[in-house]
C-alpha cells in the first residue's frame, strides 16, 4: 500500500529524535484515518519545538513545509515555522510566518509576542508596539521579556515616558516612582540617549533625594558625555552616601584618571580593590595609572593579577605589553600585543541583523 510522503517524513523525524512513534502526530488530512487528534497535535508540536531548540531548525522547516503545503493548514504550523525561521535569524520569513499564524488565530498570544519581537529585530519598532502591548504578559513559551522589548521600541520611536512605564512594569515599580525614573535612565544611558537619561536620573533624585546609585548614574552619564568635572562631583556625592560600594570608587578612579589626577585616581582604585578584590576593573585601571606614573614594575603586578583573573580582556594584554616594553622585556611585550590583537579580531562584530 502506498504511504503519503508526509507520513514517511514524520517517521524519519521520530527516528531522529528517538522518541515515541510520530504516527499520532502531524499527518495529512487526506482521509479520516489520517485525521489529526488534539493529543497528537500537541505531541508533534513538542517534538518539533525540541528539534528547533536543539539547533535542528532546517530539518524542522522541511517537515513544516510539507505540512504547510497540504491544506487546510493545521493550527500551530505557521507559528512553528516562524519560531524556526527566527532561530535562524531569518526575520523577514519569520514575520511572514507569524502573520499567517495570526490570520488563522488572531488570539495566538505566542505568535503575537514573537511577531512583535521579530518586527523589532527588523528595525520596525512602530509596527511592533501594538503587538507587544497586546501580549505583554509572560507565557510558558516566552523567550524574551515582552515589556523590555516594548520599552526598547518606545525608545526607538522617541516615546520615552511610555518606555519608562514599560521598564517599570518589567521590574514591578510604580511607573511614576523614583526607581522607575532611575531604571529608565540606566537603560537610556546604555543606548546612548544621554540628555534624556540625565533628565530622568535628575527627576529620580527630585522624587527621592536619598535614592541609592542615583548620583553614580549621573556620574556615568557625565562621563559618557566627557564632562569629567561633573562626573567626579557626582561620584563623590555617591561615595559619601554609599561608602561601601566598590564600583563607585572604581568609577571615581576612572574619572580622576581621565582628568589627569593620577594620585587621586590611584587612591580611589586602591580603595575599590579593598572593597571588591575579585573584580578585575580596579586592577586594570591601577595598571593603567601606574604606567602613567612611570611605574611599570608595580603596574605589571596589578595587570598580571588581572590577566590571571580574566585572560580574555584585550586591554589587560595591551597594557601588559606596554609594561613589559618599559622594563625591556621586548619578546614578552610583542607576545602580549599579539594576544591583544587576536582577542580584538575575534570580538569584531559580524554583519548580522542584530540590534
Amino acid at each position: 500500500m502506498h504511504r503519503p510522503r508526509i507520513f514517511e517524513i514524520v517517521l524519519a523525524l521520530s527516528a531522529l529524535l528517538a522518541s515515541a512513534p510520530f504516527a499520532t502526530g502531524w499527518q495529512s488530512p487526506a482521509s479520516p484515518a489520517q485525521s489529526q487528534t488534539p493529543s497528537g497535535a500537541h505531541e508533534s508540536d513538542a517534538q518539533l519545538r525540541r528539534m528547533i531548540d536543539r539547533g535542528q531548525s532546517a530539518e524542522a522547516l522541511k517537515i513544516l513545509a510539507q505540512l504547510k503545503s497540504q491544506p487546510p493548514v493545521q493550527p500551530g504550523v505557521d507559528r512553528l515555522r516562524g519560531i524556526a525561521f527566527y532561530a535562524q535569524n531569518h526575520f523577514a520569513e519569520a514575520d511572514a510566518a507569524f502573520a499567517d499564524a495570526l490570520k488563522l488565530d488572531p488570539h495566538d498570544e505566542e505568535s503575537t509576542q514573537m511577531r512583535g519581537l521579530t518586527l523589532f529585530r527588523l528595525g520596525r519598532p512602530a509596527e511592533a508596539i501594538p503587538l507587544l502591548k497586546a501580549s505583554h504578559n509572560w507565557t510558558s513559551q516566552t523567550r524574551a521579556d515582552p515589556n523590555y522589548v516594548l520599552a526598547l521600541c518606545y525608545i526607538d520611536t522617541q516615546n520615552y515616558d511610555n518606555a519608562r512605564k514599560a521598564f517599570a512594569t518589567q521590574y514591578g515599580f510604580p511607573p511614576d516612582s523614583a526607581p522607575a525614573y532611575l531604571l529608565a535612565a540606566r537603560m537610556l544611558l546604555r543606548r546612548e540617549y544621554l540628555p534624556i537619561a540625565q533628565q530622568f536620573a535628575t527627576k529620580a533624585l527630585e522624587l527621592d533625594p536619598q535614592l541609592p546609585l542615583a548620583h553614580s548614574l549621573l556620574g556615568e552619564i557625565a562621563l559618557a558625555g566627557q564632562h569629567i568635572d561633573v562626573a567626579i562631583a557626582e561620584f563623590e556625592k555617591e561615595r559619601l552616601r554609599n561608602p561601601l560600594d566598590g564600583n563607585t570608587y572604581d568609577r571615581l578612579g576612572d574619572a580622576y584618571t581621565r582628568s589627569g589626577d593620577y594620585i587621586k585616581a590611584q587612591q580611589s582604585l586602591q580603595q575599590a580593590l579593598l572593597l571588591e578584590p575579585n573584580s578585575t576593573g580596579p586592577y586594570i585601571q591601577l595598571g593603567k595609572v601606574l604606567l602613567k606614573l612611570q611605574d611599570p614594575v608595580n603596574a605589571m603586578m596589578y595587570l598580571e593579577r588581572a590577566e590571571r583573573m580574566d585572560s580574555g580582556n584585550y586591554i589587560t594584554h595591551s597594557l601588559l605589553g606596554q609594561a613589559y616594553r618599559m622594563i625591556g622585556r621586548i619578546e614578552d611585550a610583542a607576545r602580549e600585543a599579539q594576544i591583544s590583537q587576536k582577542i580584538q579580531d575575534a570580538n569584531q562584530p559580524k554583519l548580522e541583523s542584530i540590534r
